[in-house]
C-alpha cells in the first residue's frame, strides 16, 4: 500500500532511472517507490542529498518531471504460495497467463488470484514452533501444498478458520497476533533463513553420463554451463529440467530470445513428467524477463526465481534453479551502472560484478528448514560467452564461484557429439566428496572409474598430435589402444541422444555398467598387446554391442550392458600360440 501523504515528485528521467525528490527521510535503500500516474514499481538504488535514484521495472515513456511518485513503506518482495507451480510470471513474479498478447505497464494479473479448498491442521491454543505447517491447500490437480507459517513467526493460536476456499490474501489464522493467508510475501533480496546447512554431499543424479561419471554435482551445488551459440545448452539445460531427481525445477529466462523461450514453454507443456506420469510444466515455475522486456525487472529477475525456490525449498524440496543466462542479467548490471554514472571495470562491467555474482550463488546450499525439514536449490545458470571467448569478465568471475563447470566445445557440437561438454575445459569441486558418499552406498569404484575415464581421455589427447603427425601405424600398440579405448569411451560411454527413448536418460547402474564394458575392453586389449598380439588385430574386432547398448538397452538395464560386454570380450583376438 502506498502511503498518499508522503508524496514525491519526479525531477530528472534517463531511461529505466527515475530521480525523485521530496522523499527523502521517508524511504531506506531498496525500498519500493511506485512513480507516475500509472503508478510503476521501481527500487531505491541511491539516496542521494536532495534527491533519490529509483530503477523502475517498466517502460518509462510518458513518465516526465513533475509526475507523483510514492513510497510503499518496504522493498521489492515476491507474493509466494502453491499458485506458483505450473505458473509463467514476469520478473517480478507477475503472472503472465491469461494476459494480453501486448503487454503494457502492470502486466495483466498483478497479483495472483482464484480460491483454494484449504484444510487447517492446527487447533486454536496450540502453541506452534517455527517453520510450523498450518494447514494444506488442494490445487486443481489434486495434489496437496502445505501452508507453512511465514519465516520467524512463532507462538500460540488465537484463531483458525474451518475448512474451506479461500483466496490468496485470505485469513487462515492468527498467530501470536499476526494474521497468516495463503499468500506470504518475502523481499526478493534478502535470503530466506533455514536453521542450519548440512554438510554431506548428496548427489544430484542427472542422468547425463557425461556429467554424472565425469564433472558431478552435488544437491545443493552450483554449476555454470558455459557454451557459444549453437553448443546445445539450451537442449541440455532441458535435459536437467526432465531427468535430474529434482522435486521443483525453477526456469528463469533472463534475457533470452522471446521465440526461444515460447519453445521452451511448449515443450514443457508437452513433455510427459518421468516422475509422476503428468506434464512436466506441473513442477515447474517458469519466470520470463525476455530482451524485448523492460532491462531492469531483468536484474531483479535472478533474484525473485531464487526467492520462489528458497520457498519450496522450505517445504521440503530439492528444488533446481535454471538460470538462462546470467550473461545477460550482467548486461543488465552493465546499463544500469552507466546511466547512473559508476565508473566502469572490464569491459564496461560494474566492479561489484564479482559480488553481485557470489551474491547470487551463495543462496544456494543443502539446509534443515525451520520446520526441521531437509531441503535444498541447487543452481544451474548458463554463461553465453561473446564469440565463447572464456576469459571475458561474466565467465571468468563465474568460475571462481561455483562447484562446477561444464564448458560446452564447439568443435564437439559440429562432429554431432552431444551433449558437447569439454572433458578437458570442465571440472567438478563436489567429486571428492561424492566418491565418499557412494562409498557409504555401495559403489565403492566410483571414484577410481571416474579417474580411469579422465586419465583415457587425456592419454588420447596427448597421442592424437603424435598421431597426427608421424600416422598411426608408427604408435605404439600400447598408445594405439589407448587411442581406441578412448574413442569407446566419447562415442559408447559421454555421446548421449536426447530425442532417445533408451538413452535421454541412464539410470547410475546404467552409466556404471557402459563405463565399466569400455574400461574391461581396453585392459583386456592392453594385455593381449603385452602378449604380443598386433593392435591392427584387436581394432578390427567388433566393438559394435558395447557401442550399441547405450541406445540399445533400456535406461537402466545393466545386465544388458554387461551382456554386450561379454560379446565384445569374446570376440577379440586370443594370445599367439
Amino acid at each position: 500500500m502506498t502511503t498518499e501523504a508522503l508524496a514525491g515528485v519526479v525531477l530528472r528521467v534517463n531511461g529505466p532511472l527515475v530521480e525523485v525528490g521530496g522523499l527523502r527521510g521517508a524511504v531506506s535503500l531498496f525500498d519500493l517507490v511506485e512513480v507516475g500516474d500509472q503508478r510503476l514499481p521501481g527500487e531505491v538504488v541511491a539516496i542521494g542529498e536532495e534527491r533519490l535514484t529509483v530503477q523502475v521495472y517498466e517502460y518509462t515513456g510518458g513518465i516526465a518531471p513533475g509526475a507523483g511518485a510514492w513510497p510503499t513503506g518496504g522493498p521489492l518482495s515476491a507474493s509466494l504460495g502453491p499458485w506458483l507451480l505450473g505458473g509463467v510470471f514476469d520478473g517480478l513474479v507477475r503472472p503472465l497467463l491469461g494476459g494480453p498478447v501486448w503487454l503494457g505497464p502492470g502486466v495483466a494479473g498483478a497479483q495472483p488470484g482464484g480460491v483454494w479448498p484449504v484444510v487447517p491442521s492446527v487447533r486454536q491454543g496450540q502453541d506452534l514452533p517455527k517453520g510450523a505447517v498450518i494447514g494444506t491447500a488442494r490445487d486443481p490437480a489434486g495434489r496437496e501444498h502445505p501452508i507453512p507459517l511465514p519465516p520467524g513467526l512463532s507462538g500460540a493460536v488465537a484463531w483458525v478458520a474451518p475448512a474451506g476456499e479461500f483466496g490468496p490474501h485470505d485469513r487462515l489464522a492468527v498467530v501470536a497476533g499476526v494474521e497468516v493467508a495463503l499468500s506470504t510475501r518475502w523481499p526478493v533480496r534478502r535470503a530466506r533463513p533455514a536453521k542450519r546447512r548440512l554438510e554431506e554431499a548428496i548427489p544430484l543424479t542427472t542422468g547425463q553420463r557425461v556429467l554424472d561419471l565425469l564433472e558431478p554435482l552435488a544437491k545443493g551445488s552450483t554449476a555454470a554451463v558455459v557454451g557459444g551459440f549453437g553448443t546445445g545448452k539450451t537442449v541440455l539445460l532441458g535435459q536437467l529440467a526432465r531427468w535430474c531427481d529434482a522435486d521443483v525445477i525453477v526456469y528463469v529466462g533472463c534475457g533470452e530470445r522471446g521465440n526461444e523461450l515460447a519453445d521452451s514453454l511448449d515443450d514443457l507443456g508437452n513433455l510427459e513428467d518421468p516422475r509422476t506420469g503428468r506434464r512436466l510444466s506441473e513442477r515447474t515455475v517458469i519466470i520470463a524477463n525476455t530482451s524485448n522486456m523492460p532491462v531492469m525487472a531483468r536484474e531483479a529477475s535472478i533474484y525473485a526465481a531464487m526467492t520462489v525456490a528458497e520457498y519450496f525449498r522450505d517445504l521440503g524440496n530439492d528444488v533446481v534453479l535454471i538460470a538462462d543466462s546470467t550473461s545477460r542479467w550482467a548486461e543488465a548490471l552493465r546499463e544500469f551502472s552507466s546511466r547512473s554514472g559508476e565508473l566502469p571495470a572490464e569491459e564496461g562491467y560494474p566492479a561489484s560484478l564479482p559480488s553481485a555474482l557470489a551474491a547470487f550463488y551463495e543462496r544456494a546450499g543443502r539446509v534443515e528448514t525451520l520446520g526441521g525439514k531437509e531441503g535444498s536449490v541447487t543452481v544451474v545458470a548458463a554463461v553465453s560467452p561473446p564469440g565463447g571467448d572464456v576469459t571475458e569478465p561474466v565467465t571468468s568471475h563465474t568460475q571462481r564461484f561455483v562447484r562446477a563447470l561444464w564448458t560446452l566445445d564447439r568443435d564437439l557440437a559440429y562432429a554431432r557429439h552431444y551433449p558437447a561438454v569439454s572433458w578437458g575445459g570442465s571440472f567438478s569441486r563436489d567429486a571428492g566428496d561424492l566418491a565418499a558418499w557412494y562409498v557409504r552406498h555401495g559403489d565403492d569404484r566410483w571414484a577410481a572409474r571416474r579417474a580411469r575415464l579422465a586419465s583415457l581421455l587425456a592419454e588420447a589427447d596427448r597421442i592424437r598430435p603424435i598421431a597426427e603427425l608421424v600416422g598411426l601405424s608408427a604408435l605404439p600398440g600400447r598408445e594405439r589402444i589407448a587411442l581406441l579405448a578412448a574413442r569407446l569411451v566419447r562415442e559408447a560411454v559421454l555421446q548421449q541422444s536426447a530425442l532417445s527413448a533408451n538413452d535421454g536418460y541412464a539410470a547410475p547402474a546404467k552409466q556404471a555398467a557402459l563405463a565399466d564394458a569400455v574400461l574391461a575392453v581396453h585392459d583386456r586389449a592392453q594385455e593381449l598387446v603385452v602378449l604380443g598380439v598386433p593392435a591392427t588385430l584387436i581394432e578390427e574386432a567388433d566393438f559394435g554391442p558395447v557401442l550399441r547398448a547405450r541406445d540399445a538397452v533400456g535406461p537402466d538395464d545393466a545386465a544388458g550392458v554387461e551382456a554386450a560386454a561379454r560379446l565384445v570380450l569374446a570376440g577379440l583376438p586370443g594370445p599367439p600360440a
